[in-house]
């Protein structure tokens, strides 16, 4: 098995995690996918259980960048952070570095951002699931507003960091 590397550990990261969250949350509702992620009371988790939960998350992981693009990069482009005018001419004999900035920068984008629209989907779930959805506001819906706040602080820095230092690579002199 091939170690782990920045790049696998940045797609892990940015796709298969928000994608599990999201999993996480349709579990409250469906109970077949609380049974790939929990198993049977005697048996616990099994292995096909393991591949449905891997494959479904990524998918959804997919998914939500899907729901992140149409969201999140919007507001962030129409509050002045838009994607700066890069030449890609000189892309070839700079990949190395380009690829080093993705893995570094825009994949934590991806992860705050992509988990940010996860948990909102995962609470809409959870919360649906509830005899009640209508029940007040408590401690989790707190914990989350919180979180929420972060995860889009740090996606803005993190998409902020990473236009900047592409377009000190890309652009042209």
């Amino acid at each position: 098995m091939r170690d782990l590397t920045n790049r696998n550990f940045g797609l892990f990261v940015a796709y298969l995690i928000p994608g599990f969250v999201v999993l996480w949350g349709i579990g409250y509702v469906d109970p077949r996918v609380t049974t790939w992620l929990a198993g049977t009371a005697d048996l616990g988790p099994s292995v096909a259980g393991v591949l449905y939960v891997t494959i479904a998350s990524i998918g959804l992981g997919m998914t939500t960048s899907a729901l992140r693009w149409a969201c999140i990069d919007q507001v962030h482009a129409a509050t002045g952070l838009a994607r700066p005018a890069w030449s890609d001419r000189d892309l070839h004999t700079r990949i190395e570095a380009y690829t080093w900035l993705i893995e570094n920068y825009y994949r934590y984008y991806q992860f705050y951002s992509n988990t940010l629209v996860a948990l909102v989907l995962a609470y809409t779930f959870w919360r649906s699931s509830l005899p009640d959805p209508t029940t007040g506001i408590g401690w989790i819906e707190a914990g989350l507003s919180v979180t929420a706040v972060v995860l889009f602080a740090g996606s803005r820095s993190a998409l902020s960091r990473y236009y900047r230092r592409a377009s000190d690579l890309l652009t042209d002199d």
